[in-house]
């Protein structure tokens, strides 16, 4: 069996989606190596990944886009952590192949550094994308990728499509390609001429999701493999007490795991369904705000599994990270999204198009208006289904793995 390297982004929600995959391989028989977040150590270790942190240098370079006043300046923002995180991504990967002498490479879409260090060198490697690569990738039919416009079929959509890309793909790709192609040239790699080559130069790409969730896109091509939500939990454990002593429907709100000012969303929802009859738990995985008080139907904790929760949950409330709505929506939980920034109004406008649940801009956002939203989100449990029934067709994690053995580490399916 081989040995695999893999190396994410300091972020959690990047983190678990590719541990899903590395379990299989794990479980296959593969000695599976890991660079991550410090918090994500334990997990590694706990899955039985032989797991170390990530120059601390990338986790101290925060993602500090919520800062922004602005869409646009938040774009900037968002480019300039990853330009500046992936400098330090190249001599990182370096001694970590030095040390482990993996036979493939794992590399995080995200990290820039990484892939280009793996794109110059002789092991083969393969991308993970843990959210809607079309990020980077362009196709017939899928409109630029942003504000989360809705396709439009035909040829008015053609057109369109043309008229405004120009002005969200032109202000990424000026933000990120100097900055991407100065990380290359000091990794030796070759320079890219737009975010598409630059995710085609991986062999492989493999995207945590499914057709019954994304547009079509004709123009992807074979290389890029969808496996399924990729949904993972770290500890699942036993239930606990107190969610064992509720007798209502449950309603899961949660909130990002990066910084990013959506605190209102779980406060909003408690007081949205305040007098409705269910029970809110409310999840803030990136810390819990001072004085966050609950009404008598609601439970609020910085971190709960969530595969403890959605067995029994009739929606979810997601703030559009592909990771919590993609968990949900795998469990055929319907879906009310409301979007902050970042790909969030991207995954929500493919719930409201893949009927699977509602979305609701934050800048929209009240009690009236949210529990309008979810009450209609729940009568979507079929949409649910039909995702959830899309993500199993890929063959998940499994297929995924198998991929990576047939393609990257060339050997026979298994």
């Amino acid at each position: 069996m081989a040995t695999i390297l893999a190396y994410t982004s300091p972020a959690l929600g990047h983190l678990l989606p590719i541990s899903a995959l590395l379990s299989e391989l794990s479980r296959r028989g593969h000695t599976i190596h890991m660079r991550t977040l410090s918090s994500g150590v334990e997990i590694g270790q706990r899955l039985g990944f032989c797991t170390d942190t990530i120059d601390p240098r990338i986790e101290g370079i925060q993602h500090d886009d919520w800062t922004a006043p602005n869409p646009r300046a938040a774009l900037k923002l968002a480019m300039t952590t990853f330009g500046r995180r992936a400098f330090y991504e190249i001599d990182d990967l370096r001694a970590a192949i030095a040390e482990v002498l993996p036979d493939a490479l794992i590399i995080d879409a995200m990290c820039w550094g990484a892939a280009s260090v793996a794109d110059t060198g002789d092991l083969p490697w393969l991308t993970m994308c843990p959210f809607t690569p079309a990020l980077f990738l362009r196709s017939r039919g899928v409109p630029p990728f942003g504000p989360g416009l809705r396709p439009w079929p035909g040829v008015l959509g053609r057109i369109r499509d043309t008229a405004v890309r120009p002005l969200f793909t032109r202000p990424l790709e000026r933000l990120m390609l100097p900055r991407l192609n100065q990380v290359r040239a000091d990794a030796g790699a070759p320079p890219v001429r737009s975010s598409d080559e630059f995710l085609r130069r991986a062999p492989l790409i493999l995207v945590a999701g499914g057709e019954s969730f994304e547009y079509p896109h004709p123009d992807w091509g074979d290389a890029v493999q969808m496996i399924g939500a990729c949904a993972f939990d770290p500890a699942p454990g036993a239930v606990p007490d107190w969610l064992d002593r509720i007798d209502r429907p449950i309603v899961l709100v949660t909130t990002s795991s990066e910084q990013q000012c959506d605190a209102d969303l779980a406060v909003t929802t408690m007081r949205a369904l305040a007098e409705e009859p269910v029970h809110v738990i409310a999840t803030l995985p990136a810390g819990l705000p001072e004085g966050i008080s609950a009404p008598s139907n609601a439970t609020v904790r910085e971190f709960v599994p969530h595969s403890l929760v959605l067995g029994r949950a009739v929606c979810a409330i997601t703030h559009g990270g592909m990771g919590a709505t993609q968990k949900a929506l795998a469990q055929a939980v319907p879906v009310c999204v409301v979007p902050y920034g970042r790909d969030q109004f991207e995954v929500a406008r493919r719930v409201e198009v893949a009927g699977c649940g509602t979305r609701l801009p934050a800048r929209k956002l009240s009690p009236t208006r949210l529990r309008k939203k979810v009450r209609e989100a729940m009568t979507m449990t079929d949409g649910a289904r039909r995702v959830a029934a899309g993500f199993l067709a890929t063959g998940g994690v499994a297929r995924g793995a198998v991929l990576v053995e047939q393609r990257v580490l060339g050997l026979n399916a298994g």
